[in-house]
């Protein structure tokens, strides 16, 4: 128990010595400066135009990030799809609690979708992990999805998949009572921790969890030439 913690430990400190300056600098672009610019755009602007001007360095860095990584994350893509939600319900009307609330419903929309891929049994998390193999170790694709002969990787698939259904749900109810308990200026400081570190906490679990059951499932394949004939 003592040597797994201190290997966690290990890793998690590797990992934020060389992503530590790109977390503080995602940091700025979607918490400091949305907050910056509406403390200063709101008296002039007003709240609604002031929260859209707000929302435009998380879109660059949402950009940025997919030209130069050439891909899309799950973060990237809530915070697109919020902005876009926000331009929606700026262009149609309504007052700053409908452009929150609007821009709320993409993590409770993906969060849904990770529930409904689990009620249909085609757990995301598993077709996520198999295109994350595809990208990074092309030559291990065949032993991962021989995987899913395992009923106990599949189950774990599963139990991650509504893991993060429930998890981006929750942070979506949350935030939706802020957007009426607090005022906008504390939204923008609390709302955004609330969903990356729900986003965050789900990521490091999952990326603990999943690799742990596809080793147990591997070595349990190595002793069984047989596989039960059962697909995810």
């Amino acid at each position: 128990m003592v040597s797994a913690a201190a290997s966690w430990l290990a890793r998690a400190l590797d990992f934020a010595g060389a992503h530590g300056a790109k977390v503080a600098l995602e940091a700025g672009f979607n918490f400091v400066l949305p907050f910056a610019i509406f403390s200063l755009a709101a008296p002039g602007l007003g709240p609604a135009p002031a929260l859209m001007l707000a929302s435009g360095p998380p879109v660059l860095w949402s950009v940025g990030a997919f030209i130069v990584e050439r891909r899309i994350d799950a973060i990237s893509v809530v915070v697109l799809g919020g902005i876009v939600l926000s331009l929606l319900a700026f262009a149609g009307g309504g007052g700053v609690r409908a452009l929150q609330l609007r821009e709320n419903l993409v993590a409770g929309l993906v969060g849904l979708v990770f529930l409904g891929s689990a009620a249909i049994r085609r757990p995301l998390i598993y077709q996520l992990a198999r295109a994350g193999v595809r990208r990074r170790a092309a030559d291990r694709l065949e032993v991962f999805e021989a995987l899913r002969y395992d009923w106990r990787f599949r189950a774990a698939t599963v139990v991650a998949t509504l893991a993060w259904g429930a998890g981006l749900s929750a942070a979506c109810a949350l935030n939706c009572v802020l957007v009426f308990a607090v005022s906008i200026r504390a939204y923008l400081l609390i709302s955004g921790p609330v969903s990356y570190g729900a986003m965050g906490a789900l990521s490091a679990w999952t990326f603990w969890y999943v690799p742990r059951e596809m080793r147990r499932a591997e070595a349990r394949a190595a002793g069984s030439d047989v596989p039960p004939p059962r697909t995810v």
